[in-house]
């Protein structure tokens, strides 16, 4: 796999991303969506949340390997220091230690723009997600049974959390 170079999301690249989640979407239970994401709204998605948060993508030979994302926690005013992420990547690119320089770019970039906490929600069982947010200090703080039905079963989800600081 050739070496990628870490830039911010363009709504250009609404198509590499939308072919990269839709493979979660329907093989997977890492994503609750359960129907493929059109292009337009991905490319909407980007253009809504770059206004004011990082969407990163890792771009090699092939085009998009992976993504990185930030979106609001809650809507809540007093919330607004703290956010959701998200990391998908190609499940060819997967086990290539990807994941980690996306995520790591991203706490970068949302410590640079002074958010204070970053909460990864994670569908379970997944031992590699899990690993990747503990290799980067989240910790885990919570877990929500059965609160997600995808692909026939149940699926419990854990909160893993990282507090950035000032």
């Amino acid at each position: 796999m050739s070496p990628e170079s870490l830039r911010s999301a363009r709504p250009e690249d609404a198509e590499a991303v939308a072919a990269i989640y839709n493979h979660y979407v329907l093989h997977t239970t890492i994503t609750f969506e359960e129907q493929v994401v059109p292009v337009e709204a991905m490319r909407t998605r980007i253009e809504e949340i770059t206004r004011t948060l990082p969407w990163i993508v890792a771009e090699g030979e092939r085009g998009v390997d992976g993504y990185a994302y930030a979106y609001p926690w809650k809507p809540r005013s007093a919330y607004r220091y703290s956010v959701e992420s998200g990391v998908y990547l190609r499940p060819d690119a997967v086990g290539h230690g990807l994941g980690t320089r996306l995520y790591a770019e991203l706490l970068r970039l949302l410590k640079e723009g002074g958010l204070h906490a970053v909460i990864g929600g994670i569908a379970l069982p997944n031992p590699a997600s899990v690993a990747l947010h503990e290799k980067l200090g989240f910790r885990p703080v919570g877990r929500l049974r059965e609160v997600g039905f995808k692909l026939g079963k149940w699926i419990d989800v854990g909160y893993w959390e990282l507090v950035l600081g000032a």
